[in-house]
């Protein structure tokens, strides 16, 4: 079964709600100017003072007076919009839905996947701050439309490059090599987070010469030769880049070893200045702002021809189905590049302070892989949330974490037929608690963790050593160790420089905080998950870790780190 792609029932009701929104939207667009015109990034506020720009005052008040008088006169019209805009929320189904025929063809990773017995997924999760403008910059995040954009070319770049894993031949302690950003089309340089550093590859790194297309075997360590893994071609050299971008003679930057990249107890991991390519499912956090949400959806819709878009419920709802009257929708935002054959949205009943503003809820859905194993059809489940964001309150995010157990179950009850053949089930999003502050022990005890696999989480309270917290400090967002990607990157895989931009954990009341314990890393909180289990699988499928990836390529775009999970199923 097809989803319908609008949300409303008819041409007619789906008419009148863009009257509405057109008469709310200039009151709306006015309000969020008002407001930005006063709040600074502290990039904006840094290059003011190297440019020694002493007329911003003036910008202020006079922005201030010019937007607060279009506002007053746009109130009028406002209201009458917003009084049609309200009911017909009744009538809208809680996500716009777009189907569209990818133009980028991704690798198929499961060519002969009847003779290998095994099937391979990759998910990403990712929170984007992608605010009204002028809330964003509370966030010290500005220029939420032009941020969607690079992001998004951004999540295209890093998915739709091969999945070239670069290795080291001799047991040194080089490690892995992971491609080089420079090795892929760079987009443009950006003026609102980051800079155009941001797409360069570090200029203290040792250059090689480029032949013939071919990234050359190269003497990284004593007797240790560079080759692509998984394929008997070399890495080959990206052929589309302009002579500005290959520079004299096609001189780049070779790969950089990464400590962090190869087998971490039970999980392969990467710390990665790209997205994972091949991703099938992505899976965003706090797109709030349905122009961002737009401009997500047309950069993202060349590679995943599936997107669920501007998901939640809007205005007063049916007494029991959400907490107050709602300003904005859930900030989730789904891009797929299987069929969704249903959807389902819940909203959360107990938000409350500013987080019940937004529509905050749960997503399910199920895809369809478009393989069968005999007469069955291969399926998959995926379950997107946000949950409360207040660090005092861990009771209505437990309380939150039932109602996802109890939705979810019966979405899989309700949708699941004997014909399908289950091959995932996942859960993610950004939960608002972390697994190592002594605050957040309620709902690192919660019986989800028992049902679903969290790879990063040793236990209650206890993070595997190799985890990476994913929260970044808002104020130094700019600061030159996190505001490109090669330099997050760094700075993830140094302890000490993590306990500068990482977000600490949060102490238990008045209690001091002792953190880490003797002998333990310094992690930081991990606010994103992307979990998975195999009870609801069928039978005879088995799911292991193929890789787990922190993600650097949106430095500077947003204060989260994005994560990634490549799942290996065998049938």
């Amino acid at each position: 079964m097809s989803l319908r792609e609008s949300p409303f029932p008819n041409g007619f009701t789906e008419a009148l709600h863009t009257l509405g929104w057109g008469l709310v939207f200039p009151c709306f667009w006015l309000l969020d100017r008002l407001i930005a015109v006063c709040i600074s990034t502290s990039l904006e506020r840094n290059r003011r003072r190297e440019e020694e720009c002493y007329l911003h005052p003036l910008k202020v008040f006079f922005g201030f007076l010019l937007f607060l008088l279009l506002f007053i006169i746009s109130t009028p019209f406002a209201f009458l919009g917003f009084l049609l805009w309200a009911p017909l929320q009744l009538a809208r189904r809680p996500f716009s839905y777009r189907h569209q025929v990818a133009t980028v063809e991704l690798e198929n990773r499961n060519v002969g996947w009847e003779e290998a017995g095994k099937v391979t997924f990759g998910f990403v999760t990712a929170n984007l701050c992608l605010l009204p403008d002028g809330l964003a910059r509370f966030n010290n995040l500005g220029h939420s439309q032009n941020r969607a954009l690079a992001i998004g070319q951004s999540i295209v770049q890093g998915v739709s490059r091969p999945h070239i894993r670069i290795l080291i031949d001799s047991p040194s302690s080089c490690g892995t090599l992971s491609p080089s950003i420079s090795l892929l089309p760079q987009s443009g340089s950006t003026t609102y987070g980051a800079t155009d550093a941001q797409m360069q590859a570090g200029a203290d790194e040792q250059t090689v010469e480029v032949l013939d297309g071919e990234l050359p075997k190269a003497s990284t360590c004593d007797g240790a030769s560079v080759h692509a893994a998984g394929s008997q071609q070399p890495a080959m050299w990206n052929s589309n880049q302009n002579s500005n971008q290959q520079g004299s003679r096609g001189r780049r930057n070779p790969p950089r070893a990464l400590r962090t990249l190869g087998k971490a107890g039970d999980t392969p991991l990467e710390v990665s200045t790209l997205f994972p390519a091949n991703v099938d499912i992505v899976c965003l956090e706090e797109v709030f702002d349905k122009r961002a949400a737009a401009k997500l959806t047309e950069a993202l819709g060349s590679v995943f021809g599936h997107i669920l878009y501007d998901i939640g419920d809007y205005a007063c709802q049916p007494c029991g189905t959400c907490s107050s009257f709602k300003f904005f929708n859930s900030g989730l935002f789904l891009a797929s590049r299987f069929p969704v054959l249903e959807a389902q949205y819940h909203c959360f009943p107990n938000g409350r302070g500013e987080d019940a503003l937004a529509s905050k809820g749960l997503l399910c859905v199920k895809v369809q892989i478009g393989l069968e194993k005999g007469e069955r059809k291969m399926v998959g489940f995926f379950n997107c949330t946000h949950l409360h964001a207040p660090e005092e309150d861990g009771a209505i995010r437990c309380e939150q974490l039932d109602m996802v157990t109890q939705w979810i179950s019966e979405f899989q009850t309700v949708t699941r037929q004997q014909d399908e053949m289950v091959v995932f089930d996942v859960l993610c999003g950004d939960f608002n608690f972390d697994n190592c502050s002594p605050d957040d022990r309620l709902e690192q005890n919660h019986s989800l963790f028992n049902d679903y696999r969290d790879p990063c989480r040793a236990g209650p309270g206890k993070e595997k050593p190799w985890v990476i917290g994913t929260l970044l400090q808002q104020p130094t967002l700019y600061d030159e160790n996190v505001k490109t990607p090669d330099n997050l990157q760094r700075t993830l895989e140094d302890e000490e420089l993590r306990k500068v931009y990482l977000a600490p954990p949060v102490a238990q009341g008045s209690a001091a905080l002792v953190y880490p314990e003797p002998g333990e890393p310094w992690v930081g909180r991990r606010l994103d998950y992307l979990l998975y289990r195999e009870s609801t699988l069928t039978d005879q499928c088995r799911t292991e870790v193929e890789e787990f990836t922190y993600v650097t390529q949106l430095a500077g775009l947003t204060d989260h780190i994005p994560v990634g999970l490549r799942l290996n199923v065998t049938l």
